[in-house]
């Protein structure tokens, strides 16, 4: 028996913990999580009248984490795993929707998918390639139908990946994975089932499912969560919930902390009680330090502590989590030779002649191995920028894609993750610094698109998170340059424009010491991303052209 199995339905379940939940914050419902369990065993029944088999893959489309985490149990007392489908939103293509959905359906050879709220009447008429059967049905079943044996090995989610080529994939996800996984981000960032852990992070997303959802479910501790669409909305209602429940750990992308403090430095004196909090986490894109700043600075007022907050690394095909900083640390940054690192690969931190401020993320967690290695495959020392590569029991082995799985790992079960850093000398702290399919190279210099976006995004106009680099190469130019796209709420506004394509211009030469070929300013939601929010910045080049 799987030990995430034996935890979820042969321990005693908690009548007092559990899942505070709504698509707005205002209006929260209270599942304890033994009403989880219990509606889960009724759902299971109907998903074995729909033929769920151990082994099947089951897909869901809802947005009420209530309904997920119902699913969620449901699926795994069947012996099936589940998938997050990426949901439609006001904004999307419904043609391509349902063409990108069905594909990924037909991957994961879904047996049945889970439909709830809001998209239940939505899909109602759609050929998604399988048939549907909504929560709502699932739920009103009498019967319970008690779980099914796992192993380790087996696969209990196939989580869908962030990639930029438009074709399937899913990190395939083993209980043996999962809990290896909880007993790495409870021992770093000290969970217990006393935790208060507030969210609103699309559960389709690895840090909302894994971190947010199943960190707590499998502590049994008190969850909150809400849904973006809630935050975006009404980001204050992110500090309102962790008020109002004394919120002890959350977690967000760097951008949500920039919004968050914007509207944080507006609120007046004691309308918040951060002073709760005690873990914050930074992660799923670069964290830079001067959000962090500037959230600590609008924060610190209502009681929030510099040292919560927690920049992380982590992965999918990791579970969650590759390291984190201290829980009882204030974060720490690294400044270095910006020129040397760029060109030598090297980490100088004196005789700096231009400097770059770069983030450490803590060191492994643990069951977690890292190293750097060259092009050559050679192992490189501290301080020297290469490839980063982890192994570990909550390493994914495969992927599934749609020509069936293939492997995750090397012979000695080491994973590639197309990230490049370095480990820092003395302590073991991992700094990365940017993607390898993303690297610009000007005039011989390794340029991350990070550095360049966080110089965009501090110009007065450009929405924030909202900036993306890439290389780019004119009839015109006699060597690859960099192109900026920024997003602006004053895009149609031919001077303010101007403004803010002289500004971005000026901005990146003070920082990067190289002038961008292009500066395009662009509306809101212009900019292409993946369904978890990610920058698709090999399509982003087309705003440019256009």
């Amino acid at each position: 028996m799987s030990r995430i199995t034996e935890l979820l339905f042969e321990q005693p379940a908690s009548e007092v913990n559990g899942l505070w939940s709504g698509t707005d914050s205002s209006d929260l419902t209270f599942r304890p999580w033994a009403q989880v369990r219990s509606t889960a065993h009724r759902v299971a029944s109907g998903l074995a009248e729909a033929g769920v088999l151990p082994g099947d893959s089951v897909a869901i489309l809802a947005g009420c984490p209530a309904d997920v985490v119902v699913t969620v149990q449901a699926i795994w007392m069947r012996g099936a795993a589940f998938t997050m489908l990426h949901q439609p939103t006001p904004r999307t293509n419904l043609e391509t929707w349902v063409a990108d959905t069905r594909a990924v359906i037909e991957m994961l050879n879904a047996r049945v998918v889970v439909v709830g709220e809001p998209f239940t009447d939505a899909v109602r008429g759609l050929d998604l390639g399988t048939a549907f059967v909504s929560i709502d049905e699932l739920t009103a079943r009498s019967a319970e139908l008690p779980h099914v044996a796992t192993t380790e090995d087996d696969i209990g989610i196939l989580q869908l990946t962030s990639g930029t080529t438009g074709v399937p994939k899913a990190v395939a996800i083993s209980y043996g994975n999962m809990h290896q996984n909880q007993v790495a981000m409870a021992a770093a960032a000290g969970v217990t089932a006393d935790e208060v852990m507030v969210s609103w992070l699309p559960l389709y997303h690895d840090m909302g499912m894994v971190g947010m959802l199943m960190t707590p479910m499998f502590a049994q501790a008190t969850a909150v969560i809400t849904t973006p669409v809630g935050f975006l909305a009404n980001p204050l209602s992110w500090a309102e919930l962790i008020t109002r429940f004394g919120g002890t750990q959350t977690a967000a992308p760097n951008f949500a902390y920039s919004i968050l403090a914007r509207r944080l430095r507006r609120a007046p004196d004691g309308a918040y009680d951060l002073s709760t909090m005690r873990v914050a986490v930074n992660g799923a894109e670069a964290v830079d330090e001067h959000t962090l700043e500037e959230f600590v600075g609008a924060a610190s007022r209502f009681g929030f502590r510099a040292e919560a907050l927690m920049p992380a690394y982590g992965m999918a095909e990791t579970t969650l989590a590759v390291s984190f900083t201290a829980s009882a640390d204030r974060y720490t940054v690294d400044i270095i030779d910006a020129d040397r690192a760029e060109t030598e690969g090297v980490v100088q931190r004196n005789a700096i002649t231009r400097s770059r401020t770069l983030m450490r993320l803590g060191v492994p967690v643990p069951g977690i191995e890292l190293k750097v290695l060259d092009d050559s495959g050679a192992v490189l020392p501290a301080d020297r920028v290469g490839n980063i590569l982890v192994r570990g029991e909550a390493v994914t082995k495969r992927y599934l894609g749609p020509d069936g799985y293939i492997s995750a790992v090397d012979a000695e079960g080491w994973l590639s993750t197309g990230d490049l850093g370095y480990l820092v000398a003395g302590t073991g702290e991992i700094v990365v610094t940017g993607r390898k399919k993303d690297i610009i190279i000007v005039a011989g210099r390794n340029i991350s698109p990070t550095i360049v976006e966080r110089a965009a995004v501090g110009v007065s106009g450009v929405r924030p998170g909202s900036a993306a680099a890439v290389a780019i190469r004119l009839p015109t130019m006699a060597r690859e340059g960099i192109a900026v796209i920024v997003e602006s709420d004053q895009a149609a506004d031919a001077d303010e424009s101007e403004r803010i394509r002289k500004a971005v211009a000026r901005a990146v030469y003070d920082d990067v010491g190289i002038a961008p070929a292009v500066v395009t300013v662009v509306h809101k939601g212009a900019l292409p991303k993946t369904p978890s929010g990610k920058l698709r910045r090999s399509s982003a080049a087309s705003l440019i052209l256009a």
